[in-house]
């Protein structure tokens, strides 16, 4: 049974973890209509979006200026129609965009859209195409979505009514939403000879319709970091059962339940069944939490104010009642009722005895798995699960071994004032954790009453009162006993205290501006900080001539670079340095944090400025290129008039990926030097990443 049930999680943490290069998440088709209709009717078509599990796609009727694209539809203009008002979303929901602090509206699973038309001629003729982005804050990814569009045919009877009718506006077509740019793009902007800005000749002529550009060996496999947060998350849940089994309502328990199990006529395999209860007892809390923090509920948990706001509430009550304010108990009945089922003999009776082991140490037990389950919130479906399979494995693995080998009772420590003591810590902990939760709600709203220094500032006084507290300066109400008296401090208690001592000394620096990269994580980002003495005054990164587009597309934190592939590609080979590609967009969420959070730390703007030449190639930019500069797709046979379906065609078409972020290092060959790297604010994956490249680089040019 436990080999099949590890199968089965194996396989499906595989499944999760394969996906496919290119991303197709959502797509729209639109329904003919199904009655007759006549010459000056005024009918709807009806545009439905299928979006597949995880994603969204944004609608329309919000701020296009603010960064993410609301869906477009284009109509080839022709006689036998015309517009009549706006395209327009049904039932789409609100969302706030904490990254370019905006509210949108987005469709999640499936969503219709609605333009009014009226009929002009008996022979209809509809087609088009539609554009729109899409975007999963699970997957770590935003992608744009595009196709074509045709309607019909359907039945028009009757004439046109007069011949004004017949002169109907011959316009273009066009279903109008507000797109996003940059502050200073204009939209559909066609650049010509005269008003592009001077380069060198030395640029190359583009070559991305020849199919030529980086080059991705397919031995270069991208990691996944969603399956390292699988592992790092039950580590985590093991450690918090581990703790569990050091507080005053469990550790007491472990002499009774080897007395019940070397009792007459019990067995080892009892023992183990016992242990083996406890583990899908705390499993079936996870499977039963698991719907509720399924994919689509975990964006919503992780990113609204609220939720993020009930989490914090429960940290704190979690924390208090740690620290002895109160104490969070299970009604007394329902455990007496299944401490009697645990009297029946048989499987069923030892069942029941590990549930009253679960409800009887719930008050101690309740504040860790309820942190658990809900620092799962921002993961996946299995998340919970997981979280509860490590936590109930350390807790179950200690009972099950004492049962096996009652002699190593013997070697436990008695029980004391000590485990009040863990429990007490692990309240500062989870007071600590719980303003993570707060610094989101105070983002997502600007109230700036958290901001980073005074989230530094919170723990340092927190980790400062747990190390006096280990140093028995003061007591808790739940500290009595012959330990609570004695005011000598032993050699754990001190280990413990100068760590938490050493703790308090790295968060210091950060009231003044140090980065704390390890805590990235936890704290509120670098530009909430107010009072910032580290020094800012990199020397910006040397390009070989003016880039083109420059006047409307800029890179983060003062970095030079480009903005067109083959210019970059040429000052990299002038430069002799690997060209570092950004496929990035503006209305890509994710590429701003990966910006805000991962660009911005030191190591990474030193390695940025000085080792690589950059270009950020925006895939959803909507600047029109002169006619001569346009190509047929050798992907997808269409013609690339823009900036940005040119880029995104040269993402897809030589690296088989049409995400962003997605960034690529290759040298003046063109060949991609390591592997890709995708949406992980890990700072030292990332750094990784580059110097890996720039080894690599070294290494071919000295061939």
């Amino acid at each position: 049974m436990l080999k099949r049930f590890s199968f089965i999680c194996t396989v499906v943490l595989l499944s999760i973890a394969a996906q496919a290069q290119i991303l197709q998440p959502a797509k729209l088709s639109v329904e003919t209509p199904a009655k007759p209709v006549a010459v000056g009717d005024e009918i709807e078509l009806v545009f439905k979006a299928t979006i597949d599990k995880n994603w969204y796609i944004y609608s329309v009727d919000f701020d296009g200026e603010c960064g993410p694209i609301p869906l477009a539809v284009t109509l080839e203009k022709h006689p036998s129609f015309s517009l009549v008002g706006n395209l327009r979303a049904v039932e789409d929901k609100p969302k706030h965009d904490k990254i370019f602090d905006c509210d949108v509206r987005i469709f999640i699973g499936t969503g219709e859209f609605r333009q009014k038309i009226k009929i002009l001629s008996p022979d209809v003729k509809i087609v088009g195409a539609y554009e729109g982005q899409v975007c999963s804050e699970v997957e770590g990814k935003c992608v744009l979505f595009s196709g074509d569009l045709s309607v019909g045919p359907f039945k028009v009877t009757g004439e046109k009514k007069n011949d004004s009718e017949k002169q109907a506006p011959q316009q273009t077509t066009k279903i109008e939403t507000t797109l996003p740019a940059a502050p200073a793009i204009k939209k559909e902007k066609k650049i010509d000879s005269a008003s592009a800005p001077a380069v060198a000749t030395t640029t190359p002529a583009k070559t991305y319709g020849e199919n030529k550009g980086p080059q991705l060996d397919p031995t270069l496999s991208k990691e996944d970091p969603s399956q390292n947060s699988y592992l790092g998350f039950f580590i985590l849940s093991f450690v918090a059962g581990l703790f569990a089994l050091l507080t005053p309502c469990v550790f007491p328990m472990m002499p009774m339940t080897v007395s019940f199990f070397t009792g007459p006529g019990r067995t080892k395999s009892q023992a183990l069944i016992y242990g083996l209860s406890i583990i899908i007892i705390y499993t079936l809390i996870g499977t039963a939490v698991a719907p509720l923090m399924g994919p689509e509920t975990a964006n919503h948990l992780s990113t609204e104010w609220l939720p993020n706001l009930i989490f914090f509430a429960v940290f704190i009550v979690f924390g208090l009642s740690f620290l002895g304010l109160f104490e969070i108990t299970l009604p007394g009945t329902f455990i007496n009722k299944m401490d009697q089922q645990s009297e029946k003999g048989g499987w069923i009776g030892i069942f029941f005895m590990a549930f009253t082991l679960v409800l009887v140490s719930f008050s101690c037990t309740g504040p860790l798995v309820g942190s658990i389950l809900v620092s799962s919130a921002g993961g996946e479906f299995l998340k919970p699960i997981v979280g509860m399979v490590g936590f109930s494995l350390a807790f179950a693995i200690p009972f099950t071994l004492f049962a096996f080998f009652p002699g190593w009772m013997n070697s436990l420590p008695k029980s004391g004032g000590w485990l009040n003591s863990v429990k007490v810590i692990l309240g500062f902990i989870e007071i600590a954790l719980a303003f993570k939760f707060l610094s989101i709600a105070d983002q997502a709203f600007h109230w700036r009453i958290l901001d980073r220094e005074i989230n530094i500032a919170i723990w340092i006084v927190t980790v400062a009162l747990m190390g006096l507290y280990l140093m028995k300066a003061f007591r808790l109400p739940g500290d009595t006993g012959k330990d609570a008296e004695d005011k000598r401090v032993g050699v754990p208690r001190l280990v413990l205290a100068m760590v938490a001592f050493t703790f308090l000394v790295y968060l210091i620096p950060g009231m003044w501006g140090a980065p704390l990269k390890s805590l990235a994580g936890y704290l509120p980002p670098l530009y909430t900080h107010d009072f910032d003495l580290v020094s800012k005054n990199e020397t910006a990164n040397q390009i070989c001539e003016e880039p083109k587009y420059s006047e409307f597309l800029h890179l983060p934190h003062g970095l030079q670079g480009y903005f067109d592939y083959d210019q970059a590609l040429a000052c990299a080979r002038q430069q002799n340095k690997p060209l570092f590609i950004d496929f990035t967009g503006h209305g890509c969420t994710n590429c701003r944090e990966m910006e805000a959070v991962v660009w911005s730390d030191p190591e990474v703007l030193k390695r940025l400025q000085n080792d690589f030449v950059i270009v950020a190639l925006y895939v959803d930019d909507k600047t029109e290129l002169p006619e001569s500069e346009w190509y047929t797709s050798a992907y997808d046979k269409k013609v690339k008039k823009t900036i940005g379906k040119q880029n995104a065609d040269l993402q897809i078409a030589n690296l088989n990926n049409n995400a962003q972020p997605f960034y690529i290092l290759e040298g003046n060959d063109e060949k991609v030097l390591v592997a890709p790297y995708g949406y992980d604010k890990n700072v030292a994956s990332f750094v990784k990443f580059l110097d890996s490249a720039k080894k690599k680089f070294a290494a071919s040019a000295s061939k």
